[in-house]
């Protein structure tokens, strides 16, 4: 088991390349995290979700991801409260005050589905959550300790040196944690040093000296790593400003889903900009993508507060072009209804009014991979729905995709403001270099997924040459 000494120390790559080290030494390895909270979630084969991390250290694993992945996902819906989503569907929505009365009968769920990955493959790596040093939250823990304690897993705990203070981060945790969760802890690992690793030589024996643990590596920065699928928003770095088109994304409070946003970011055509709250909209995007919440009525109200609706009437009157994903569809039209309150407070909230559509909040789910035919280009793609809520209006009746027989999204009378349920079809490179031809952009001719695979080769590589790869997967009982 990976954990490390807070948020974002980079714990998913580092399962997603010791994943693929394994898999290239022969074995059937799996990826696991007991908990995970993320609003950017993979739809998975036996038709639950999953966070997006699990299912990218599926791929590395040579596997289809499964809800077993990622037993417990929480998917935040307002400050104090998050979706519980158990082996793929949602349970509850719960405050934060409360969940913690939830974590006794989530304990079993993790259990059971890391047993039955456990009986299928001859190895699974572990992804903690947060940081084991939070002591606060450690009764009833699910997702770092309480877990390995619970299934007699051995932890390897990973530093952040880029962020400064590894030593203390390390240390301090050995000093805070119970000496029983210490006693889980057979070594460590510094990650994302950037310059010469010797140079923390004196730092590493440090740590080996007044933690008693034993040292794995020191990792030198990966400067691949943005290519690999972001799971959270702000790691989704717009990048330098070239000679390509201007593509720019609503950086939404509740962004979700924001995978379709990856294909895009490795465009060399394209310039992809996270437009942030307190931004303005660039004025010379060819295209804004309004993508996915986990709450639309809340993030209308935050689109209208960054004055982000004054800028997209401004860029349709410029003659731009505005994509709706899910979510983003649903701002589109002319007004989003919740009348049981399911997203939050129960009430109707003006949409943007680009869309002659009306979506009404319903209770039932739509979780599914779906194949289709885009209309415009006579394509077929394959896609992800995940949403609740049913839109329709007269701009249905030219739809953006056909599934089984059925229209699906909506597309203005002018043709500029389309939007759609459909997850995902960027991914699709005919699809993707057909959308972009549209915007007057050569799609780059090399497929995305070809490149995901070779990040994820040269992820494994850097880890053995740095790191003690043989040693870490020793540990596995």
């Amino acid at each position: 088991m990976i954990q490390g000494c807070g948020s974002n120390v980079g714990k998913s790559m580092l399962v997603a390349g010791l994943c693929r080290a394994a898999r290239r030494r022969g074995l059937s390895v799996a990826p696991f995290k007991p908990q995970n909270m993320s609003n950017n979630a993979a739809v998975t084969a036996d038709g639950g979700e999953i966070g997006r991390a699990q299912a990218l250290q599926a791929l590395a694993s040579g596997l289809e991801p499964v809800t077993d992945m990622n037993p417990v996902l929480l998917k935040p819906e307002s400050d104090v409260g998050a979706q519980v989503i158990v082996q793929g569907k949602r349970l509850t929505t719960a405050r934060a005050r409360d969940y913690a009365a939830l974590k006794p009968q989530l304990m079993g769920a993790v259990l059971e589905s890391f047993h039955r990955l456990k009986a299928a493959h001859d190895l699974v790596i572990v992804e903690g959550a947060g940081s084991p040093a939070e002591v606060n939250l450690r009764a009833g823990d699910i997702a770092n300790m309480g877990f390995a304690r619970a299934a007699d897993v051995p932890v390897v705990l990973a530093g952040d040196i880029d962020r400064g203070g590894v030593i203390a981060q390390l240390v301090g945790t050995k000093a805070v944690i119970a000496p029983a969760d210490a006693a889980m802890v057979a070594g460590f690992l510094v990650n994302k040093f950037r310059g010469d690793p010797r140079l923390f030589d004196d730092g590493y024996r440090l740590i080996e000296h007044h933690t008693g643990w034993r040292g794995f590596g020191v990792l030198p920065w990966f400067p691949q790593a943005h290519l690999l699928p972001a799971e959270d928003a702000l790691d989704i770095a717009s990048g330098p400003r070239g000679d390509g088109i201007t593509i720019a994304c609503l950086t939404l409070s509740r962004i979700a889903n924001f995978d379709d946003l990856d294909p895009l970011k490795a465009e060399p055509g394209v310039n992809l900009v996270m437009v942030r709250a307190g931004e303005a909209i660039p004025g010379d995007a060819r295209l804004v993508i309004l993508p996915g919440s986990k709450s639309t009525r809340g993030d209308l109200a935050f689109l209208r507060a960054q004055g982000w609706d004054i800028d997209l009437a401004a860029h349709l009157r410029r003659g731009g072009h505005v994509l709706g994903i899910c979510g983003g569809y649903q701002m589109l039209g002319r007004s989003v209804s919740d009348p049981d309150g399911i997203e939050g407070p129960a009430g109707e909230t003006a949409g943007l009014g680009h869309l002659d559509i009306e979506t009404v909040m319903t209770p039932d789910k739509r979780l599914s991979r779906v194949r289709a035919d885009h209309v415009a280009s006579g394509l077929p793609v394959e896609g992800y729905e995940i949403h609740i809520g049913r839109s329709q209006g007269p701009d249905c009746a030219r739809p953006f995709a056909m599934v089984d027989g059925r229209p699906e999204g909506a597309i203005s009378a002018d043709g500029r403001v389309v939007g759609s349920y459909l997850h995902g079809l960027f991914h699709m490179d005919a699809f993707r270099a057909a959308y972009l031809a549209g915007l007057g952009i050569q799609a780059d001719p090399r497929r995305h997924a070809a490149g995901i695979e070779a990040v994820l080769e040269a992820l494994a590589d850097h880890l053995e040459a740095h790191l003690d790869v043989p040693g870490l997967l020793a540990l596995a009982r």
